[in-house]
This record gives C-alpha cells, structure tokens and sequence, in this order.
C-alpha cells in the first residue's frame, strides 16, 4: 500500500526522533487526489483537509521541493518524503513539528 504525507526533512526527522508516539486521526479524503488525509498532534481534521487542499493544488511542478502554504492560521511545510516502497507527502507546522498532517493511497 502506497503512503503520502506531508512534512520537511528537518522537521521529519526532529519529529521521528521525538521518541513520543504520536496518535494519528483519520480526518477524510482530499477531494482533487482522493488521497486519505490524517492529522498527528493537536491538528483539528478540519485544518488538516484544508492544509492538504491547499498543498495539493501548489505541488503540482514542484517536484520534491518544499512547498509553504498557510490555511487555518497556520503556515505548514510540504513536501514529498521517500517511503518504502512508495514516496509520501507530508506538512508539518513551521512552529509545532509535533503538529503532522500525511495524505496516504
């Protein structure tokens, strides 16, 4: 099963090494993909589905660099991850790292 989120290397990777397991909430799908998006941290799904839209119209010919959008008073970092086996997309808050949203197939 493929997987996408939205997240920044740096960012990624302080969150990974955090050591906290982090409770993640199926918020719906993203309705120009059909992608399953899902919030980690305080992120309510409503933000989430936002965010996600948001992203996914700006990603388009940006290839693997980071994207910023800001939507729910929130400006969140995107950008496609390698996955195994499938790359991913994941945004995270540019001031709350435990603050994740994943779109996932």
């Amino acid at each position: 099963m493929g997987a996408a989120a939205l997240c920044l290397a740096a960012a990624a990777q302080s969150f990974a090494d955090s050591g906290t397991a982090h409770k993640s909430a199926y918020c719906g799908t993203d309705g120009a993909t059909g992608l399953a998006v899902s919030a980690t941290g305080n992120v309510s799904c409503g933000a989430a589905l936002q965010a996600a839209a948001a992203y996914t119209k700006a990603w388009h010919g940006t290839a693997a660099k980071p994207v910023q959008v800001r939507r729910a008073g929130t400006t969140w970092q995107c950008q496609e991850r390698p996955g195994d086996p499938n790359p991913y997309q994941a945004c995270v808050d540019t001031q709350d790292h435990t603050r994740l949203i994943t779109l996932s197939s």
